[in-house]
């Protein structure tokens, strides 16, 4: 399978050299890389979607919308640029008039992640989405990996599963051991009174966190039981 690198090197030179053209090098906006960033961001969104979908079938929608909101971030899309080294690309590719200001705008996070949209962007245009979404999601595979393993926010994912029955989530710190600057919290979520789930963690907020998600897995097997 090729990389992501490795397809961006078979790009038209047309299409290349919009991906890396910045909006203020060039007279007209529709001559950057802007339009290619908007299809480019649709594009990504498809592909790490179809990828999370098939391999979570366990995941529910809102644990599947945190994991593709991370992914998809211009945080994410950034760290992915670095790897790719398209920072130095977009230095090479501007004109010598525009050598300082390209470094600065290599260095920009926001900037970096248009740039990958954009690839994506100009790789499916030429390639088709078939050829190209294994590419993407290797290329942002360790941050899916990440955001199923750790950022998931487990108390909106479950806000959110209560809120369509209408049902009431709390938190309570029903523990706080060990010395101030090594304090272990216990916590408790309840739902309409019922306790759910438990938790332990350094602070507070990790505490709940991990209630929460021991919440999901016990209404998550409550839902398989019924069916």
């Amino acid at each position: 399978m090729a990389t992501l690198a490795q397809l961006a090197e078979q790009l038209r030179p047309e299409l290349a050299r919009q991906v890396f053209t910045h909006s203020s090098w060039v007279s007209e906006r529709t001559l950057s890389y802007e339009r290619l960033e908007f299809l480019g961001d649709s594009v990504l969104g498809i592909c790490i979607s179809t990828e999370i979908y098939s391999r979570y079938p366990h995941y529910n929608e809102g644990e599947l919308a945190k994991v593709r909101a991370y992914v998809v971030s211009r945080y994410t899309c950034a760290k992915v640029g670095l790897a790719l080294n398209l920072s130095e690309r977009l230095v090479r590719s501007a004109e010598e008039a525009e050598a300082a200001n390209a470094v600065q705008l290599a260095e920009n996070a926001n900037v970096l992640a248009a740039v990958v949209e954009a690839l994506i962007g100009a790789l499916y245009l030429q390639m088709g989405l078939g050829k190209i979404i294994d590419a993407v999601v290797d290329a942002f595979d360790e941050h899916i990996v990440y955001a199923a393993s750790e950022h998931v926010d487990y108390k909106t994912v479950l806000q959110e599963e209560v809120a369509k029955t209408g049902h009431e989530v709390t938190y309570e710190v029903v523990e706080a051991e060990g010395p101030p600057h090594a304090r272990l919290f216990t916590s408790e979520v309840a739902l309409d009174g019922e306790i759910l789930g438990r938790g332990r963690g350094k602070t507070k907020k990790v505490s709940q966190q991990e209630a929460a998600k021991e919440a999901l897995n016990v209404l998550r097997e409550r839902k398989e039981a019924s069916s």
